[in-house]
């Protein structure tokens, strides 16, 4: 397997993992790290044992793939400077503070033949790979995300921060556009939304209800899909969860199977629960070594650019959403 030369932008909490995780990757050569506070750049860099490069052109020189970990609103500038120099890109979520910005990066990237990824992590979840045999139709979906407050990441609202993150992986599990949606949400504790709440409408039918917090004492990160053949519920933090459905031959509502016709059927005469485990790698890992592969020009799960900006779109949409809302019940008091 051919070694990609590559770079980390941005070391902070995330862009760190990410050269940590770099350093040590079959298939990635980490040539060097940058980050605009460089102090702390060199740390991390110490740490990975790969130079500390000062000078974002230096990085490029030396790297055929860059990992976009910088603050969103200089998500453009950065992955911008990459292509036109070139250099393929995995730009972490979302892809662009705008749909303009996200537009021109698609457009530059498919000009130019390069690979821009977005780093949509949960698309590797151990309990979301482990659930796509069973999906099939999905007609309700419900994420909740709860985190507790941090400064880290609040350049952006709660639904560019977390609740992206759950629109991505809704939007793959359905399939279809989004129709129409509704969504509220308030600030709490900075001066954007910290909470927010959205339902989604699809041209086929399916309904979600996508919930997403900053400002909450738990964490929790869990999403359930009801569909005719059954019931997922995920697990998103353990990596794991179970797909219920009917056995094969029962009929709710008989007597027990057992062909004496006494009793009525437990649950567990009518349900199979089918445990869902991934194999224990690391996700952020995964997203690299897809990343790396479609560099290569092998075949790879990676997360397109339109699909980052298709998230990016209903994440936006769901913004404007809230902020009317907001008009709406500032114009009744």
């Amino acid at each position: 397997m051919r070694a990609v030369p590559v770079g980390v932008a941005g070391v902070g909490r995330l862009g760190r993992e990410h050269a940590r995780i770099l350093a040590g990757l079959e298939g990635a050569r980490l040539v060097g790290v940058h980050d605009v506070d460089e102090g702390h750049g060199r740390s991390v860099a110490e740490a990975a044992g790969v130079p500390f490069r000062p000078e974002l052109g230096d990085l490029l020189d030396a790297c055929e793939a860059l990992v976009v970990a910088v603050p969103t609103a200089a998500h453009h500038r950065v992955a911008r400077r990459a292509l036109e120099a070139g250099v393929h890109v995995l730009a972490e979520k979302p892809l662009a503070a705008s749909l303009e910005e996200a537009d021109d990066l698609v457009s530059l990237s498919e000009e130019r033949g390069l690979t821009l990824a977005v780093g949509h992590v949960e698309r590797f979840n151990p309990a979301v790979r482990s659930a796509e045999p069973h999906l099939q139709d999905p007609r309700f979906i419900e994420s909740l995300r709860l985190a507790p407050f941090q400064p880290r990441g609040t350049d952006v609202n709660v639904v560019l921060d977390l609740m992206i993150h759950d629109i991505d992986l809704v939007l793959g599990l359905v399939g279809a556009p989004v129709e129409s949606l509704d969504a509220v949400g308030t600030p709490v504790l900075t001066d954007s939304v910290d909470i927010a709440n959205a339902r989604l409408t699809f041209a086929d039918g399916t309904v979600a209800e996508i919930t997403a917090s900053r400002v909450s004492e738990e964490r929790l990160r869990v999403l359930r899909a009801f569909q005719p053949s059954g019931y997922l519920k995920l697990d998103l933090a353990a990596g794991q969860g179970e797909f219920l459905r009917r056995r094969d031959g029962t009929v709710p509502g008989t007597a027990a199977a057992d062909g004496t016709g006494k009793g009525v059927p437990s649950l567990a005469d009518i349900v199979e629960r089918i445990p869902l485990r991934g194999d224990g790698r690391e996700p952020l890992a995964l997203e690299l070594e897809a990343f790396l592969a479609a560099v290569r020009g092998e075949s790879s799960p990676v997360v397109s650019a339109r699909e980052g900006r298709a998230a990016l779109e209903v994440a936006l949409r769901i913004g404007r959403s809230i902020q009317r809302f907001a008009d709406v019940a500032l114009e009744a008091t």
